[in-house]
């Protein structure tokens, strides 16, 4: 019976299907046992922040779909620092640290120059963000062209652009040199490599974003990857005093991609700002180690690149109009440079449950404080009108001594009268609609007397502080109230 139903040849090969499966079972369990040693973690990609398991919205930053997957940790990290000997040091006091002198280089563009602080720093590292297609490739091709001028050796490394796609450019901004030398790489251990026989002067790696560590199994452009790469090249610029540009992508909010700490590693943060439809763009030091982060550098796209605009006040007010409702001309402070900028205001009524405050270039919320003081003090109506507030030339300004700016263009469109032409208004104002003292008050009338202006509202406890001018009228505030007397008689 036995013998009919299970032939001896079919028994002998279900015993050995059941043997191989066994085996195959037991293979496959230490493979799992093995593939589990490896830990992963869910990374945001916007912020950096990293958890456990796997979640539709980051706690962190509130950005929707952006953890991934990635390794929980490297063998990097393990032992000594990314490869150096582990070494010991010793605290010493401070006083007792020499300081050596070293000179800072110069790119031969002057705007750039002084957000840096007077020029590049030995071994600093230097993060520059910016919209897409606003330029910061071009400025970092003619800072290393200006840089080959006193006979430094640059190097470009683009993990965008091919050789050939940079000589096109590079022919078109007239930024051909024979101590600028290209290359097209992604991969961070050759471009290490590469320094050590090259030797540069300078480095410019565009962008961070495409760097990518062979060590690491997450994608180019990963928090880990970009954080590895920065922290590689920031440890190579310390410890072989190369000066490092690191061109970053920017998010749709406007901030630097890629994790937080990118920012921190930096040395100086600059953001390279303005509309692709203007031809101005504005260079802003948001952290700088080595000089102020109040500087700025104008500059405007032409054919063949970007052009100094040495003397931004006379690009800004060159279209100002004459006699016209709502416009105003003050003095902000760029650092240690003033800059003229013209406010324009629109105030209309309102058919609206809630009237509209559109504001460009200033922040909003002072605009509708300045408006609720005006509302009380001056008795001006401006809750039931819709205000428009821009200021010309596409400049952001956050100085407190525009307030008298804002509050003057905001009165002379709802009265519909002009303000005379040669007046410029300065001056903070306080909620109690009191007019408050402005720093740098003589470099500020130095930069107006230069422009051709004649009259000045200020604030008059400034005038005790003033050194004594000529060819200019000065006129001294102490209430809201008072100007609308003087502007508006």
């Amino acid at each position: 019976m036995f013998e009919k139903k299970f032939p001896v040849a079919a028994a002998w090969e279900f015993v050995l299907k059941c043997h191989i499966y066994i085996r195959l079972s037991i293979i496959k369990g230490s493979f799992n046992l093995a593939k589990k040693d490896v830990k992963t973690i869910f990374c945001c990609q916007a912020c950096g922040y990293q958890t456990p398991k796997w979640m539709g919205k980051c706690p962190e930053c509130g950005e929707w779909h952006t953890l991934v997957e990635e390794a929980a940790s490297s063998g990097l990290t393990q032992g000594p620092m990314y490869g150096l000997p582990a070494s010991r040091n010793e605290p010493v006091p401070i006083d007792s640290v020499k300081i050596e002198d070293a000179a800072r280089l110069s790119t031969h563009i002057k705007e750039f120059d002084r957000v840096l602080g007077g020029g590049l720093v030995p071994g600093s590292l230097i993060l520059i963000g910016g919209d897409p297609g606003i330029g910061k490739s071009t400025l970092m091709l003619q800072v290393l062209h200006g840089l080959t001028a006193k006979e430094h050796k640059v190097l470009y490394v683009s993990g965008e652009e091919s050789i050939l796609q940079i000589r096109i450019r590079s022919k078109r901004l007239s930024t051909i040199s024979p101590g600028l030398l290209v290359v097209s790489e992604i991969e961070i251990e050759s471009i290490l490599s590469m320094l050590e026989s090259v030797k540069p002067d300078v480095l410019v790696i565009d962008s961070i974003q495409t760097m990518f560590n062979a060590d690491l199994s997450s994608a180019p452009g990963s928090v880990s990857q970009v954080r590895e790469s920065a922290m590689r090249l920031m440890l190579m610029a310390k410890k072989t005093n190369i000066p490092t540009f690191l061109v970053g992508h920017v998010t749709k909010e406007g901030a630097i991609a890629g994790p937080r700490l990118l920012e921190h590693m930096v040395d100086t943060v600059l953001y390279f700002e303005g509309d692709r439809n203007h031809v101005y763009r504005i260079l802003r030091a948001v952290k700088n180690r080595f000089g102020s982060t109040n500087e700025i550098g104008v500059f405007e796209m032409k054919e063949k690149g970007l052009d100094e605009v040495a003397n931004p006040s006379a690009v800004f007010l060159s279209e100002r109009p004459e006699n016209s409702p709502g416009s105003v001309v003050t003095a902000s402070m760029e650092g240690t440079r003033p800059i003229l900028v013209e406010i324009q205001s629109l105030a209309t009524p309102s058919y609206l449950g809630t009237p509209r405050r559109t504001v460009l270039g200033i922040d909003h919320n002072r605009v509708a404080l300045l408006a609720a003081v005006m509302e009380k003090i001056l008795g001006m109506h401006l809750m039931s009108h819709d205000i428009f507030m821009n200021v010309a030339g596409g400049a952001k300004v956050d100085d407190p001594a525009v307030d008298m700016g804002i509050v003057s263009a905001m009165a002379s469109s709802l009265l519909d009268r002009a303000i005379t032409n040669g007046t410029v208004v300065l001056g903070e104002v306080g909620l109690t609609g009191e007019v408050r003292a402005i720093g740098q008050v003589d470099t500020r009338i130095s930069e107006i007397k230069k422009m051709g202006f004649t009259r000045c509202l200020l604030p008059k406890s400034n005038l005790k502080r003033m050194s004594v001018t000529k060819g200019i009228e000065i006129i001294g505030l102490k209430r809201i109230e008072q100007v609308t007397e003087m502007l508006f008689p």
